[in-house]
């Protein structure tokens, strides 16, 4: 029943991020008439809503992690959200480990860029006060939660773990006994 659970947030989690990638992440990469105006709109009054200055001017760094983000997981979010929708689904158990280490690892020095980066006030305004910048990593913890709870899922859940490990995980504890 636990499994189903963590699988139906990961669904959630895999579907949603397409939109959100192809119509918001991209945006930082793209040409902008590739946008019609509403999403434009969306993305700048994000920004401003909650002072992230990287979607609507992204330093190199930030522009690298969207280029892995288009490249390498988009392409892998479909795939996630059927499989996780079917549930227990053991071929996707190497994918989702790649997935979420990578994406763990990037939200790092996200995380610690909100934290600890002096942001200027021009051009785009960025989090000043501890609560603007807890505000901005409340938005982009989900995208470190999520991975860390799929990578503890696919690497300690017994529905995702081949028979031949179980057996041989079993086989040793009794010949410590």
């Amino acid at each position: 029943m636990a499994i189903r659970v963590l699988e139906i947030i990961f669904f959630f989690y895999f579907a949603s991020h397409i939109p959100i990638t192809l119509f918001i992440d991209l945006q930082a990469l793209l040409p902008a008439d590739v946008y019609p105006e509403p999403l434009k709109d969306l993305l700048r009054w994000y920004a401003e809503a909650f002072k992230d200055p990287m979607v609507l001017d992204p330093p190199e760094w930030f522009k690298s992690f969207i280029f892995c983000e288009a490249l390498l997981q988009t392409p892998f979010f479909p795939v996630a959200a059927y499989a996780f929708m079917k549930g227990g689904c053991k071929w996707i158990r190497t994918p989702a480990i790649l997935y979420s280490t990578h994406v763990a690892t990037t939200l790092i020095p996200i995380l610690a860029h909100i934290l600890l980066h002096q942001f200027p006030m021009k051009p785009h305004p960025g989090p000043q006060t501890p609560q603007e910048r807890w505000l901005l990593v409340s938005i982009y913890a989900p995208y470190l939660l999520v991975p860390v709870l799929l990578l503890l899922t696919m690497l300690l859940s017994s529905t995702y773990s081949s028979p031949s490990r179980s057996a041989a995980a079993s086989a040793k504890a009794k010949k410590k006994k």
